[in-house]
């Protein structure tokens, strides 16, 4: 009788494997699918406030690759991007401006979208260095310029306009150290960025790699200067 019990259960196992397990499997992979989809979507855009005001790009006046004395009033109507490097970085500034090629590459030929990129070390990147550097980067863009000028001016520019780290380190490698961001503005001088799974702003966009991201900065970066083009 214990014999057929035994039977009896097993048939009962078998049939529920048969009907449920597929099922399972399937809701799984539905849920897997679901979860990647909403990780790399594009989140809605915000703005950076500061004491409760929508924060604006300072204003700067700096000098070019061209020699040509470039404001952020230049950036007016644009969807731009700025970073902080110097053209003898030897860490990550080559890694930030290859990324910063593809936004050229995606967004270069048009006359609403630029680059704005601050040389943290003014003494030795001149007009000259600049052009240079823009040239074996490859730059095809009228709107990407190198800025160069006064050294204070630059750094109360970057860590205090922005809240984006540089400084003068002669122990790190190149002597200079500083964050490894991009930000991003609107057409009208506006800082802004997606939201994190909270709600809450980003405010930067990482330039360099970064294994724990689900989707990395450039990446964001594309999706959102699309949006901001499309005026969202």
């Amino acid at each position: 009788m214990r014999r057929y019990s035994y039977i009896a259960v097993a048939f009962i196992v078998l049939v529920f494997g048969i009907i449920f397990i597929p099922r399972i499997i399937e809701r799984f992979q539905q849920a897997s699918f679901v979860d990647s989809t909403r990780l790399s979507a594009p989140l809605p855009l915000s703005f950076i406030e500061l004491n409760g005001e929508k924060k604006r790009v300072p204003d700067f006046v700096f000098t070019n690759q061209d020699e040509r004395l470039i404001s952020n009033e230049d950036y007016l109507g644009k969807v731009y991007v700025i970073e902080f490097f110097f053209t003898t970085c030897p860490t990550i500034c080559p890694i930030m401006n290859v990324n910063m090629k593809r936004l050229e590459e995606a967004f270069g030929t048009r006359d609403d979208f630029g680059i704005a990129s601050f040389t943290i070390d003014p003494e030795k990147d001149t007009p000259e260095q600049l052009k240079r550097y823009a040239e074996n980067l490859g730059v095809f863009s009228q709107n990407w310029h190198f800025l160069t000028g006064d050294a204070s001016t630059i750094y109360a520019l970057a860590n205090t306009g922005f809240n984006i780290f540089a400084g003068i380190n002669p122990k790190v490698a190149g002597g200079f150290e500083h964050q490894g961001y991009f930000a991003l503005v609107d057409q009208n001088g506006y800082l802004r960025s997606r939201t994190d799974r909270f709600g809450n702003p980003i405010v930067y966009y990482l330039g360099i790699p970064e294994s724990e991201l689900d989707i990395q900065g450039t990446d964001m970066l594309l999706e959102d200067v699309q949006k901001l083009l499309e005026n969202e």
